[in-house]
């Protein structure tokens, strides 16, 4: 490790930012699954309202930078497709 006081401060921000992102990263997989979930089950009305919660959380990783706009989209919108298609045959 690097004695200098620029490098060890970036490592120290590296480690936090690291942390912080895996916490959002963990919290949106949860957040997908239970959408996932309430597809499966057939549960249009759970699915439904765990797709906003979903999609906000997945929205504002964007603004923090933990994804990527367009995997962001991808995920919302392969989401918003399966609890539609849920909601149609029902």
């Amino acid at each position: 490790m690097t004695k200098h006081p620029s490098a060890v401060k970036r490592h120290r921000q590296s480690l936090k930012r690291n942390a912080r992102n895996r916490a959002i990263r963990t919290r949106l997989r949860s957040f997908v699954r239970g959408v996932r979930e309430a597809v499966s089950a057939g549960d249009g009305a759970a699915a439904g309202e765990r797709l906003l919660t979903t999609t906000r959380a997945i929205d504002k990783a964007v603004t923090k930078g933990v994804l990527h706009r367009n995997t962001a989209a991808r995920k919302i919108s392969r989401l918003t497709l399966a609890v539609h298609k849920l909601s149609t045959t029902a």
